[in-house]
């Protein structure tokens, strides 16, 4: 009959073990960290940049969080006993280079060598974004991510509604909108953030009420005014990502050419009659929206909602794909749609995808920053945020 100690002996005859000095130069050379203890333990300290998963849920998780089993791996628990039974069970699963660190985080820490306290978050929170907590992809540090974001909402119409709902619902910390509007009755066939004991209510203020009331966790911001060349600047400054939902032309490139300047990416969201379109223009990492139009065009060719009209639920698929990349550029997750355009028609419930690149004559870059100058663009098409 094996003992503990014989089951010990034996894995560690077929993994490789390192010292905590080889493990800080593996980690500096790029290699993935990982911490196999448990969560009340993981929460009092860690080496920064590990990727947590329990012991008791490695077999079940492992391949999801790291897909690549010819990623080099470096394990460490406590004391260095559960990274051994890690790194063989690793080792089994097809992982080709997996060392566990001798001593484990108590050996690493008394050498004072650099360790961070993880993200937490209260009980409450730990409850309220549970399905958000479950996700490998997100977890406390993503989660700790989102709250952390400022966000502003240019519009608080048919594409700012549910974008910011679904926001808040995540847990985006600071939530801004701009919007000059009032609450009308024929808002309430799209813009569901309002309702109609809110007729002629600013629509800032019925959008903080909705938020505030759907998660206590979200900052609401309001800029209840029309946003142009002499406050834009001042209004977007500071915010992490910009959800762009107005419905014309000038509103649109002097958002371009104020986020360009200052290097903050917008997801772009635009909706006609029953078709829509979101794309990301990240200044920093792909094109942007004098890239995909370059030129204004007529306003008789470039009709608002209010003269075209929109069916009801498209902005509500363009708002939420709109939240969605706003959260992918957040976490880092996935491919956002930088360089490409997302295409709906609703009508034949088609979803087309279509490369956009830099137009080479586009002097509005992150590169010509300082030579941007942010101006108004008047009389192309009638002013307005909401759709």
């Amino acid at each position: 009959m094996a003992t503990f100690r014989d089951l010990l002996s034996a894995a560690r005859a077929e993994i490789v073990e390192i010292s905590t000095e080889t493990a800080a130069s593996h980690i500096s050379a790029g290699h993935t960290v990982l911490d196999v203890r448990e969560p009340d333990e993981y929460q009092e300290g860690a080496i920064a940049g590990a990727i947590h998963i329990p012991r008791g849920h490695l077999e079940s998780q492992i391949e999801a969080r790291i897909a690549d089993k010819t990623t080099p791996v470096v394990i460490y628990c406590a004391g260095g006993v559960r990274s051994v039974f890690a790194a063989k069970t690793m080792t089994e699963l097809g992982y080709e280079t997996v060392s566990s660190m001798e001593g484990g985080f108590g050996r690493w820490k008394d050498e004072g060598r650099p360790w961070k306290q993880p993200a937490s978050l209260t009980p409450e929170q730990m409850h309220r974004y549970k399905r958000h907590l479950l996700l490998p992809e997100v977890g406390i540090e993503g989660q700790k991510q989102l709250l952390d974001a400022k966000v502003l909402m240019l519009g608080a119409g048919g594409l700012g509604s549910p974008a910011a709902l679904y926001l808040a619902a995540a847990g985006v910390g600071t939530i801004g909108i701009v919007d000059m509007d009032d609450v009308d009755a024929s808002n309430l066939q799209r813009q569901i953030l309002h309702n109609i004991d809110r007729i002629g209510d600013r629509k800032v203020d019925s959008a903080k009420k909705t938020l505030t009331m759907l998660n206590p966790d979200v900052d609401v911001v309001t800029y209840d005014t029309r946003l142009d060349a002499s406050n834009i600047m001042d209004i977007i400054a500071g915010y992490d990502v910009i959800v762009d939902g107005a419905d014309n032309f000038p509103s649109r490139y002097l958002l371009n050419d104020a986020s360009v300047k200052l290097g903050i990416p917008v997801v772009h969201g635009s909706i006609f009659r029953f078709e829509g379109m979101v794309s990301v223009f990240h200044p920093t990492e792909g094109p942007t929206y004098r890239d995909m139009v370059p030129e204004p065009p007529p306003a008789e060719l470039a009709p608002s909602c209010a003269e075209a009209g929109v069916l009801g639920v498209l902005p509500g698929i363009i708002g939420s794909i709109q939240a969605l990349e706003t959260i992918k550029v957040i976490l880092g997750l996935g491919d956002p749609l930088i360089g490409r355009i997302l295409s709906v028609d609703t009508t034949e419930m088609e979803f087309r995808v279509f490369n956009l690149r830099p137009d080479p004559t586009n002097e509005v870059t992150y590169a010509n920053r300082d030579r941007i100058i942010v101006r108004d663009l008047d009389g192309l098409c009638a002013p307005g945020l909401a759709h």
